[in-house]
C-alpha cells in the first residue's frame, strides 16, 4: 500500500493545492479496515457527499455543452459517466487502489481492484477535495478524471445503452434479436455474473459483472464492437462529436 501523501501530491498537481491529510486518509479508509481497527472512521459519508458533487459537476457540464439535447439523452449521457464501472476505470488509471486501506478479508480477495470499492473511493476523494478546497477545486478534479469519458460518451451517441445499440445494429443488419445467457457464482452477498450474448447463432460477446445488468451491458458492448468491425461502423458514426484525449488523466499517481 502506498502512503496517502503521495496521492495528496498528485491532487495538488491537479487542483493547485493540497487537501486535508486526515480527511484524505478517511476518504481512503474502507469500512472493512474500520471494522478491524476499533471502528476507525471510514469513507462512506465522504462517498455520499462526493456522489452529490460528482452529479452536479457532470450534470452542469452536460447541460451547458449540449444545449440541443433533450432531457432523456442528457440523462443517458450522465448515466454513462456517473456509474460504478466508469468510476472504477478512472480509479485504475490513477492507481487509486494502491492507496486504499482495506481489511484483511478484502485484501486477500482482491479488494484493491474491485469496481465497487474503487468507485466508492473515487467519490470519497471527490468529497474530500470539496471539503478541503471547495466546489471549484472539486470540479477541476472531476473534469480531470472524467472529461475524456464525457466526450467519448457524447461521441458514442446511441451506444450509451449497449444492449439497445446492439439490438439496433443487429436489426439493421437483418441478424435478428440478440439473446443473452447469464450464469452466476459465489455466495448471495458476493455474486459474480457472467453473460454471453448470441447474435445470429454466433457468440459475439462475453461480460462479467457484480450484477446481471452490468454483465449483460458489458457483453453487449463487446458484441457491439465485434459486430461494428464486421459491418464497418465506427463509434462516432452519426455524431458530430469526436474524442479528444489531450487532457486525459495521468496514467498513474
Amino acid at each position: 500500500m502506498r502512503p496517502a501523501n503521495e496521492l495528496n501530491d498528485y491532487l495538488e498537481g491537479v487542483v493547485g493545492q493540497r487537501v486535508d491529510e486526515a480527511l484524505l486518509l478517511r476518504a481512503l479508509t474502507h469500512r472493512s479496515y474500520s471494522y478491524e481497527n476499533d471502528g476507525l472512521p471510514h469513507n462512506e459519508r465522504l462517498e455520499f457527499l462526493g456522489d452529490a458533487v460528482l452529479g452536479i459537476v457532470v450534470t452542469d457540464t452536460l447541460y451547458r455543452e449540449h444545449p440541443d439535447l433533450p432531457e432523456g439523452k442528457l440523462a443517458k449521457l450522465r448515466a454513462a459517466v456517473v456509474n460504478s464501472r466508469a468510476l472504477a476505470e478512472v480509479a485504475r488509471v490513477i492507481d487509486l487502489g494502491d492507496f486504499v486501506l482495506l481489511g484483511k478479508g478484502e485484501e486477500t480477495t482482491g479488494g484493491r481492484n474491485k469496481a465497487s470499492i474503487l468507485a466508492d473511493t473515487t467519490e470519497a476523494v471527490i468529497g474530500c477535495v470539496y471539503l478541503s478546497a471547495g466546489l471549484p477545486a472539486a470540479g477541476t478534479f472531476v473534469h480531470h478524471l472524467l472529461d475524456p469519458l464525457m466526450r467519448r460518451s457524447a461521441a458514442l451517441g446511441a451506444a450509451l445503452d449497449w444492449k439497445t445499440s446492439l439490438q439496433e445494429m443487429a436489426a439493421d443488419s437483418a441478424l435478428g434479436s440478440p439473446t443473452y445467457e447469464v450464469e452466476s457464482e459465489g455466495p448471495d452477498h458476493d455474486k459474480t455474473f457472467t453473460a454471453v450474448v448470441v447474435v445470429d447463432g454466433r457468440t459475439l460477446g462475453t461480460g462479467v459483472g457484480r450484477s446481471k445488468k452490468g454483465a449483460e451491458q458489458q457483453a453487449a458492448e463487446n458484441a457491439w464492437r465485434a459486430l461494428s468491425e464486421a459491418v464497418g461502423v465506427t463509434e462516432t458514426d452519426g455524431s458530430e462529436a469526436t474524442e479528444d484525449t489531450s487532457d486525459a488523466p495521468a496514467s498513474s499517481v
